[in-house]
């Protein structure tokens, strides 16, 4: 058997090298590392990454590339931190890498501006790009991407994304974000489930949205978008605290919607978040109304929960728990779509308002017309419906940037 020498936690360590079994989809940071970090090495190298940088043998690709001699200027950790010690909406802060005595600098929430005084202070010359994105327009890293690139543009620096395999697959789904519904969790003119990998993203952000990027996308080998979940069989380290499993990833699109429901909890607390919803005010009616529409590709379970933090801690919760049996008759947000709409039946249900008058839902969605639809008593075929025409023009926009094939392609 082939094997190499490794060095971990300081110690010579004999391992068997990492080989992918047939079939399985090979990563952009696997491709780069065979190569012998050619793309890279003589450069100065800034890393954009979190937990998830790893290989198949859960290596990060910061300790590969450092223990290698490869020049490593700074790390850059976006929301929970490069290392993934911190909870939703926090970070670690800046400091000094243990393991590897590199300088990690504090990402979260950082402007173009921002980062562009990074990038700057620290000298790279070239940024690598490695974080497992889950596919939904509210997910955070997909605004860390394109504000990193913007300001790699800026400043003439290439830009290198290491892609990786979009666990919600290929299929894009769900409504346009509209102009006066911006914010931290929709800032881009993209739909809610965008059915893109990192690399395809970064390609649409250069010809949509202006972005002069020198980028340069290591993409992935094996990989194609009715490859859903677990089945590109690679490690899942979980990208937030509250995405622990590829399961997770597959529903969260549609379920964190919820996350705009005052009455009910959106799982946060519990071993499954977005997989349990539920309330105090419900019981075992929401779940029969749901089941009863005979919805494609899911099943529901009546379940009840404690969450042990955010929403309803220490109270019990009654409501539904969501397994996905075919992802690819499965659609996330039509489904959590009946689900509100069910939900809006019971007295106890309320949405969430921020800052006095804003309806948090209307941000997750991009615009006013689903709460406004459901609130009327629209079914859910006609308010999934609405958005048809919008999507269908998106699909349009992204597939000359698209890598790999789709269904039907």
């Amino acid at each position: 058997m082939n094997r190499r020498a490794l060095l971990a936690g300081g110690a010579g360590v004999l391992l068997p090298a990492p080989t992918a079994p047939a079939g399985t989809p090979r990563t952009g940071l696997e491709k780069l590392a065979d190569d012998g970090w050619a793309a890279v090495r003589g450069e100065k190298v800034g890393v954009v990454s979190n937990p998830t940088g790893v290989d198949r043998d859960y290596r990060h690709l910061v300790d590969r590339m450092h223990a290698d001699g490869v020049t490593i200027g700074a790390v850059f950790g976006p929301e929970h931190g490069f290392r993934g010690s911190a909870q939703a909406g926090d970070s670690e802060g800046t400091s000094t890498d243990a393991r590897t005595g590199l300088p990690v600098h504090d990402a979260y929430l950082a402007t173009q501006a921002k980062w562009e005084q990074m990038f700057r202070a620290t000298g790279v010359r070239t940024i690598v790009f490695d974080i497992q994105d889950v596919g939904a327009r509210f997910y955070t890293y997909i605004y860390t991407l394109y504000d990193s690139m913007a300001a790699a543009a800026k400043l003439g620096l290439r830009y290198v994304v290491l892609d990786r395999p979009n666990p919600t697959g290929g299929q894009a789904y769900g409504p346009m974000m509209t102009d006066g519904h911006v914010s931290g969790v929709g800032r881009l003119k993209i739909v809610q489930q965008h059915g893109m990998t990192v690399g395809e993203l970064a390609r649409f952000y250069t010809g949509e949205f202006g972005l002069r990027t020198r980028l340069e996308v290591i993409r992935c080998e094996g990989w194609h978008g009715r490859m859903y979940g677990r089945e590109a069989g690679l490690p899942w380290v979980l990208p937030s605290p509250n995405m622990p499993t590829p399961e997770t990833a597959l529903v969260y699109p549609g379920t964190g919607m919820f996350e705009g429901v005052a009455a009910l909890s959106e799982g946060r607390g519990t071993t499954r978040p977005f997989e349990l919803i539920g309330g105090p005010g419900f019981d075992y009616r929401w779940c029969d109304r749901v089941v009863a529409l005979g919805l494609p590709g899911v099943r529901f379970r009546e379940a009840y929960f404690t969450p042990t933090f955010n929403k309803f801690t220490n109270q019990l919760c009654a409501g539904i728990e969501v397994k996905v049996v075919d992802p690819r008759r499965y659609d996330p947000i039509r489904t959590a779509v009946a689900m509100l709409v069910e939900a809006r039946k019971s007295p106890s249900f309320a949405w969430r308002v921020d800052s006095g008058t804003r309806y948090f839902i209307d941000l997750l969605t991009g615009s006013a017309r689903l709460r406004t639809m459901i609130d009327a008593g629209a079914p859910y075929p006609e308010v999934a419906g609405a958005w048809a025409g919008e999507l269908a023009a998106f699909d349009r926009r992204r597939k000359p940037y698209l890598l790999y094939s789709r269904p039907g392609s």
